[in-house]
């Protein structure tokens, strides 16, 4: 699990340096001795928690971009309106209210957070 601001590489010419708020790398995938500067690897999972003066459009963009990255799960949270939306590899999605849960699927298998849980 990466904390909030940790940068990934995920484009090239010219570089895209992208900072979820929460990033999780499978162990299997994490190197045994990290690179200096930032990742040129994308993460299994991005979450991003929208601001007040989040653009949805940019937001759709930072989406598309990990997701053409490889990052197998987007998670969008939004405390406002008490939503979620994920974003699937497989070009999937689904709309989360908030009685709904954030699951894991394969990418990290058995984890479930109500959004509920985090208001």
């Amino acid at each position: 699990m990466y904390a909030a601001e940790t940068g990934f590489k995920i484009e090239s010419d010219p570089d895209t340096v992208r900072a979820p708020d929460v990033a999780f790398i499978a162990k299997d995938r994490v190197p045994q001795v990290e690179p200096r500067g930032y990742p040129g690897w994308a993460p299994d999972l991005a979450v991003e928690v929208l601001a007040h003066d989040d653009h949805p459009a940019e937001t759709l963009e930072k989406v598309a971009q990990w997701l053409q990255a490889g990052v197998r799960l987007v998670w969008v949270v939004d405390s406002e309106k008490r939503t979620g939306r994920v974003y699937r590899a497989d070009g999937s999605e689904a709309l989360l209210g908030p009685n709904d849960a954030l699951d894991g699927e394969d990418v990290l298998p058995g984890f479930h957070c109500s959004l509920a849980d985090l208001w």
